[in-house]
């Protein structure tokens, strides 16, 4: 760890030094009076300091010469389409759109909801809002209506922008339906839409509110309307992005504009080790974080070209979709989560589709969202010659990686089940339920000293005693992650569940996660999952979930035995593990995370409700009645 470990104590001692450097690398309109201002407990990055996020993304490297370099490539495995748009023609569309919102009354400060599918429009609206000084907030584009209502009520935005309909491998999604029932349902009523129609499906327009994008940004390209970036201060919220709070109230991430560029364009190079010019495509959405940071911001920022892919690893129209684009395109860097690469084993066990494509410009490919299990990991290093597979470990919250193998400092060695280190800016500890350090391989919650830094979310939409409370109360002096693990005595973490997935089985603290390792070495399982449920006598004991390679004929009941005897052989008698079931498929969200709460609660014959991230609600009904037939849902 030579000049890794360089670069973390040089940020270790002159934190406010280290940022400032890397701070030189955007263009500010006015430079900070202060690096960091720490109040009450709350940080502010680069106080005093203006700039615009549009500017940093778009015009600079149009000024600079990269005016004809491809920035984004929209590629439709849904359709069968590819677009590309360079840095010039991008800032057009952008600065022209920003124009129409003007038009709408769309000022500094403003809100605009954006529920958009995976099309450069979705793209060209969060830049225009942020060449504006307007705050974005996107939704997941299909999500239900009862949700998307209690965003906008939350958020309270003067305009949203949509779109007529979504594609899912085999059916059109209406999205103007939903989008009408929940502005029905909110309290807040905004002042207009804006819809892209897509040709596959039409909506209908209210007449004074529905106006069409084409149509909009016909108007404003006649009028050359294309305003100039607006200064804003580097600590004025950028958007505000959603996720799931346990009260039932979403939670407003809220992202800044100094401190979130300055941490992303770092990031590319120190951890990703990308340059400009190279293509980077991170295969999530833009309605998550990481489509925000790693498809729209990051890229643009440090000059690169960004893919933006509508489709899925699987079934458009097969296992070898992911090697298709990185080919194409010349992908130099793929960022996906570990589900979708489970989803491609399970149809392409042998990896016998990436032998099709010409893979000599892909290096490296990241996983993150989600466990990376070693099995994975492995499977994927194989299937793609040796290349390095890098875990890494972040959340909405923190808007960039807390933990990762820092490939563009140092490459270090792998060890399987760990992300690896902790990067420059977060200080990581492992403490017990009393907030005391504990010892190398020790499992307990894993927090982060504060400050956090730039890049991290400043507070909670409109709700600072929420944000306290989430983050801050449990662990005084320490930002709470909610996730459980232990550091190692070189100072790798292992990540191995969010802190309700660790399950107390007669007075054993023992991890969900440490389980399903051992459970997806399996050479017939594709993915898993491991639940405690409640139980009399122990308090908790385990059940696991099997989903098979595609191909695999056997008897379930053997492949749940040898199962059960893979537990007791590697964690012992101790995990109580005595009941595998094998299933068809995982509930899951959107994103790929396994609804792991939601299984529990029907075990335990909990009260639970369909959760709104949910990909497909008929599972949990599959799931139920397995359960069911195990003898496994209480009464």
């Amino acid at each position: 760890m030579g000049r890794y470990k360089d670069t973390y104590e040089s940020w270790k001692r002159d934190p406010e030094g280290f940022w400032a450097e890397a701070a030189k690398e955007i263009d500010w309109f006015k430079p900070a009076t202060q690096v960091l201002e720490e109040k009450n407990g709350l940080s502010r990055w680069f106080a005093g300091a203006e700039t615009n996020t549009c500017w940093n993304a778009l015009d600079r490297h149009v000024k600079g010469g990269r005016g004809d370099q491809a920035a984004l490539i929209y590629d439709s495995a849904m359709l069968g389409r590819v677009k590309k748009f360079t840095y010039a023609e991008l800032l057009d569309k952008v600065a022209t759109f920003a124009g129409v919102l003007q038009r709408h009354g769309i000022e500094k400060g403003d809100r605009v909801l954006i529920y958009m599918p995976m099309v450069p429009q979705a793209v060209v609206a969060m830049l225009a809002c942020a060449r504006l000084g307007a705050i974005h907030s996107v939704v997941f584009g299909g999500f239900a209506a009862k949700e998307l209502a209690t965003r906008i009520d939350d958020a309270k935005p003067k305009l949203i922008v949509s779109a007529s309909c979504g594609l899912e491998p085999g059916r059109v999604v209406a999205y103007k339906p939903l989008l009408d029932k929940a502005i029905e349902m909110s309290a807040h009523k905004v002042g207009a839409t804006i819809i892209f129609q897509r040709e596959m499906e039409k909506a209908a327009l209210v007449a004074g509110r529905d106006f069409d994008w084409k149509e909009e940004m016909d108007k404003a390209a006649e009028a050359g309307a294309k305003p100039d970036c607006v200064p804003v201060a580097a600590t004025d919220p950028l958007y505000v992005l959603y996720t799931s709070g346990t009260t039932g109230k979403p939670k407003g991430v809220v992202r800044d504009n100094g401190g979130h560029m300055v941490a992303l364009k770092w990031s590319m190079k120190n951890v990703y080790d990308i340059d400009p010019g190279d293509v980077f495509w991170a295969a999530s959405d833009v309605g998550w974080v990481v489509g925000h940071s790693y498809i729209v911001y990051a890229p643009l920022f440090h000059g690169c070209t960004t893919i933006l892919f509508e489709g899925k690893p699987v079934g458009t129209p097969d296992a070898g979709t992911f090697w298709r684009v990185i080919a194409e395109h010349g992908v130099k860097a793929l960022f996906t989560a570990p589900t979708a690469f489970r989803a491609i084993r399970k149809e392409d066990p042998k990896a016998e589709l990436v032998g099709k494509y010409d893979l000599s410009k892909f290096e490296v490919l990241y996983l993150a969202g989600e466990r990376a299990d070693p099995d994975t990991i492995q499977w994927a290093e194989k299937a793609l010659s040796g290349r390095p597979v890098i875990d890494h470990w972040w959340q909405t919250e923190t808007g960039w990686p807390m933990v990762s193998n820092p490939m563009g400092i140092e490459r270090l060695p792998v060890k399987y089940g760990s992300p690896s280190v902790a990067l420059p800016g977060y200080d990581i500890h492992v403490v017990d339920e009393a907030g005391r350090q504990v010892g190398p391989n020790t499992t307990g919650a894993i927090v982060v000293k504060l400050p956090l830094p730039p890049g991290c979310l400043p507070t909670l939409w409109e709700n600072e005693a929420g944000f306290r409370e989430s983050y801050l109360a449990e662990f005084p002096g320490y930002y709470k992650t909610a996730d459980a693990g232990f550091l190692d005595e070189d100072g790798y973490l292992y990540v191995m569940s969010r802190t309700d997935d660790i399950i107390n089985v007669a007075g054993h603290r023992l991890s969900t996660g440490g389980m399903e390792e051992v459970l997806a070495e399996h050479p017939d399982v594709a993915e898993c999952a491991v639940i405690g449920i409640a139980d009399a006598m122990k308090g908790q004991v385990p059940v696991g979930f099997l989903v098979l390679n595609a191909g695999v004929d056997r008897a379930a009941a053997e492949i749940e035995a040898e199962a059960v005897q893979m537990i007791r052989e590697r964690i012992g008698p101790v995990a109580a593990f005595k009941k595998a079931m094998v299933v068809k498929r995982l509930p899951k969200t959107r994103s790929g995370k396994v609804l792991r709460g939601t299984m529990r609660k029907i075990a335990d014959g909990a009260e639970w409700s369909t959760p709104a991230t949910i990909d497909d609600p008929a599972i949990l009904d599959e799931i139920t009645a397995t359960l069911a037939e195990a003898g496994l849902v209480k009464g």
